[in-house]
């Protein structure tokens, strides 16, 4: 059987991801993250540690010893790539907003072989909705897909397998982080203020879908993802505004060095964690969503969806 791997080049991991399609007739095993467990079997994962959010520059170019620690982990990770089949290899808004990007991505194609390639943030946003779309098996009916990164929020709505809308804003957790709470914790006050800048980023977008009856809302995040888990709202599964409150309103009093002691949040998140609960509430409120499902699927997915001709429901 053919493999097809994935690289995902980010601030916090070079993640290595190898499927393979099961022969036919063949089922490969239910996983918690396959809604359709028919489409692919993951047959190797390798997930290399980076810290790029701390490498940046005023200006936001990643440093010499940034640029070197992004070739050592693409190395690591592709240790299991599979042979002969280059993996399909792209770098999200850290590498793609840098002003050095190009340096970056031609010293990580001499230094491995493998050249990242660095998608648009719509891409970016139209990968995740056709994953969700995929991942959540619904046909027809009105889908909004909320995706937070690091530099950029993508919003996609539709009704078929591709989106109707695609949206992308610069309030991703990291740059919130560096531009309004590069203290950490923050006060009732400073809490109030950024709510008030992200309500503001929010009203200013034309075109922004809200919620209608019937409309199915997926968050697709490792940000969303945490969020739940701390807030503890369908086990994991579901993240609803009150249970979102509470969860910012816990960050903004607990030390960013405490935060990875909390339910869901890592360490190499915690940082822009508070950020993140704050962004997620601005968009859910902008968008009139009182509660989101959790997708575990999102861009990566979406690339190897359409890779192998899978992203038809």
């Amino acid at each position: 059987m053919r493999r097809t791997a994935v690289l995902d080049v980010g601030a916090h991991s070079a993640a290595l991801t190898v499927v393979r399609r099961p022969p036919r007739g063949a089922r490969p095993p239910r996983t918690r993250d396959a809604a359709d467990p028919g489409l692919w079997e993951i047959v190797a994962t390798r997930k290399v540690r980076l810290k790029l959010n701390r490498m940046l520059t005023d200006d936001g170019r990643l440093s010499e010893r940034g640029v070197a620690s992004v070739q050592r982990a693409v190395a690591r990770a592709l240790k299991a790539a599979p042979a002969r089949r280059p993996p399909l290899a792209f770098a999200t808004s850290v590498i793609r907003d840098a002003p050095n990007r190009e340096e970056i991505i031609a010293r990580v194609a001499a230094a491995t072989g493998t050249r990242l390639q660095v998608l648009p943030a719509l891409e970016e946003a139209r990968l995740a909705y056709v994953a969700a779309r995929r991942w959540s098996g619904a046909t027809g009916r009105p889908l909004l897909v909320l995706d937070i990164g690091g530099g950029t929020v993508e919003i996609a709505y539709g009704t078929g397998h591709q989106p109707l809308l695609a949206m992308c804003l610069p309030l991703g957790a990291r740059q919130v982080t560096r531009r309004w709470l590069p203290e950490g914790a923050a006060s009732a006050r400073r809490l109030r203020q950024v709510r008030e800048e992200l309500r503001r980023a929010l009203a200013e977008p034309p075109g922004l879908p809200a919620v209608a009856p019937g409309t199915r809302v997926l968050a697709c995040s490792k940000t969303f993802a945490q969020l739940a888990r701390l807030a503890r709202t369908g086990g994991g599964t579901r993240l609803d505004l009150p249970g979102l409150r509470a969860a910012a309103g816990l960050l903004a009093t607990t030390k960013v060095s405490r935060r990875g002691e909390l339910p869901g949040i890592s360490r190499h998140r915690a940082e822009q964690s508070l950020a993140g609960a704050l962004v997620a509430e601005a968009l859910m409120n902008a968008c009139r969503a009182r509660e989101v499902e959790i997708c575990p699927w999102s861009t990566r997915e979406g690339l190897l969806l359409e890779h192998l001709g899978l992203h038809h429901l």
